[in-house]
């Protein structure tokens, strides 16, 4: 019998008081019996909705219906046929406006927890499997990947499956990319990333760290001299934006991109860490993002007093997740809406001592759709700060295009790919964050496994 509750089951959390305080997993996920019983929510619908709202196409009610019967590593392997990430995928996509946000269930009540149960299953999955997933016979033919985030291990890991030999090349010291360097531990244990590359390793990925694609080797040299018949670009966007008000260069200002950086990937926040941070006791987080959020959480948890997200429009523009929101509101952190700084105060040794703000209101809406701030005239006024950090977006770093013959980009940086991610020049192919600019990790996703699709298409056309 399905289970005709109008609201599905509440996620299990650490509380707010507690988890301000660590790093630990904030969702603790689903039990066996809760898991079921939401899954049982599903009515298994004919037309499917929700399939349409997934960027890599899982097949949600399939695998849903094992969880009813609770036949949990059934489940698994129909989500891995399209997603080489589940448990990432499970924790940060942002299932209430893909997936979920077609439900049927939802017209009248909540959505199924399609997240809940996807991260529930390859948890389960993970904590019982006996043995890593083997490894293809090789099909001849060699792939390179530039950039070991999602797109790229998307990409690497589907073309694995087709025997391919692809080898990710990452410009930093541990693959994972935004999954390791951007998204806190307390949203996304680092073990947990781990564990999906040991998987993608064992279908015969080779990871090959420390390359800079562009500096150590150049996509003509991949091609031209070191045999690989196709390139993936997947090298997202990490160079960080600033607003261009003064004060951007005094001590104690970071781009969000540097401070999640030194937080997650070098594990600032412990204090035997070999890389420096400020740990602030008045934090200004500039944007409104999934990004801004992560970063005022971080600042929390190393200590600061009051954290103030300073953002130019109101609450219903927030791009933030709701949930993340939600988890920001519950540890303290402030909201300072309809305001935009204009100038970041220092002291004579150079440190930040405050921001300087004008109070906005909303207009007619812009080409995004969404209402555009404007002054309010005589509204300026200053909070005191010790840092600030700004979130409001990243752009894809040049040296990619500035080193690649035949490569065409965006004015703005992002590299020029069709709707099945071929680029200007023949047998390199991108996607995720390096072609439409700062997305989410499952648009990424989509994007790397529609470029694997492309390129197997391709090879083939060769032979």
């Amino acid at each position: 019998m399905p289970n005709m509750s109008l609201e599905k089951n509440a996620m299990p959390v650490q509380d707010p008081k507690v988890r301000s305080g660590n790093f630990e997993e904030v969702a603790l996920g689903y039990t066996a019996e809760t898991a079921v019983d939401e899954a049982t929510r599903c009515l298994n619908c004919k037309h499917r909705p929700c399939v349409s709202g997934c960027p890599v196409g899982l097949k949600i009610p399939d695998f849903i219906k094992k969880v009813a019967e609770g036949d949990f590593e059934a489940a698994y392997q129909i989500i891995s046929e399209d997603s080489s990430l589940p448990a990432v995928c499970g924790r940060v996509c942002p299932q209430e406006t893909q997936c979920e946000a077609k439900c049927v269930r939802g017209i009248k009540g909540d959505p199924v927890g399609i997240g809940r149960l996807e991260r529930f299953v390859a948890d389960y999955h993970n904590a019982h499997a006996a043995a890593l997933p083997e490894r293809p016979a090789s099909n001849g033919h060699k792939v390179a990947v530039i950039g070991a985030g999602p797109a790229g291990l998307t990409c690497a890991g589907d073309l694995a499956k087709k025997g391919y030999e692809v080898t990710v090349f990452e410009a930093l010291h541990l693959a994972g990319g935004v999954l390791v360097y951007g998204i806190p531990e307390f949203r996304l244990p680092k073990t947990i990333v781990q564990t999906e590359i040991d998987n993608l390793k064992a279908l015969g990925v080779a990871v090959d760290t420390n390359m800079v694609i562009g500096k150590v080797l150049s996509i003509d040299e991949l091609m031209d001299d070191m045999g690989y018949e196709a390139v993936f670009i997947g090298s997202g966007a990490g160079l960080p934006r600033f607003m261009k008000i003064p004060g951007e260069n005094l001590n104690g200002v970071y781009s969000a991109n540097e401070f999640l950086t030194r937080v997650n990937l070098m594990k600032a926040y412990r204090q035997n860490s070999a890389t420096p941070i400020r740990h602030a006791k008045h934090v200004a987080v500039v944007g409104g993002g999934n990004v801004a959020m992560d970063a005022a959480r971080c600042a929390r948890r190393l200590g600061a007093e009051e954290v103030s997200i300073v953002y130019r429009r109101s609450e219903a523009e927030l791009p933030a997740r709701a949930e993340e929101v939600e988890h920001a509101k519950e540890e303290g952190i402030v909201f300072r809406l309809l305001t935009n700084p204009v100038e970041i105060l220092g002291n004579e040794q150079n440190e930040v001592v405050g921001i300087r703000c004008v109070e906005m209101e909303l207009g007619e809406p812009d080409e995004s759709g969404r209402r555009r701030p404007v002054v309010k005239e005589g509204s300026e006024f200053d909070i005191e700060v010790d840092s600030v950090i700004m979130a409001i977006g990243t752009s894809p770093n040049p040296l990619i295009k500035s080193t690649t013959k035949g490569l065409e980009t965006q004015r703005w940086g992002g590299i020029v790919a069709d709707e099945k991610g071929q680029t200007s020049r023949s047998g390199v192919f991108a996607g995720g964050d390096a072609v439409t600019g700062a997305a989410t990790v499952i648009l990424a996703m989509g994007a790397g496994k529609t470029a694997a699709a492309s390129i197997d298409e391709y090879i083939k056309s060769k032979d």
